[in-house]
């Protein structure tokens, strides 16, 4: 088993969102997704195979879905279903947001 800091590799990049793979199984994919004012693209929207929990670690982001917008701010959790709708309408400007990602 190897130690792994979820702090560490922070990249800042306003052209650029980083995703690196903390664990991986048959059943269950965890992420660090560190964002720098990106979105999703227009009209682009998720629609994923397996649930997702994220936590988000550091920034600021608004989750937009079908029917509704969901602010998150440091510490906050959500967990996502499978096929639910939803986008990234925004992420912070100032500073990296970092997510926590759960996909099981």
């Amino acid at each position: 088993m190897e130690k792994y800091n979820i702090f560490e590799k922070i990249i800042v990049d306003k052209t650029e969102e980083f995703f690196f793979e903390i664990f991986k199984n048959e059943t269950i994919k965890i992420e660090k997704i560190v964002s720098n004012g990106q979105t999703s693209p227009e009209n682009f929207w998720y629609e994923q195979e397996k649930s997702e929990f994220i936590l988000l670690l550091e920034g600021f982001a608004i989750l937009e879905f079908e029917n509704r917008e969901v602010e998150l701010k440091k510490g906050d959790c959500l967990n996502i279903e499978a096929m639910e709708k939803h986008r990234v309408k925004f992420t912070s400007l100032n500073e990296p947001t970092i997510w926590f990602a759960v996909f099981y």
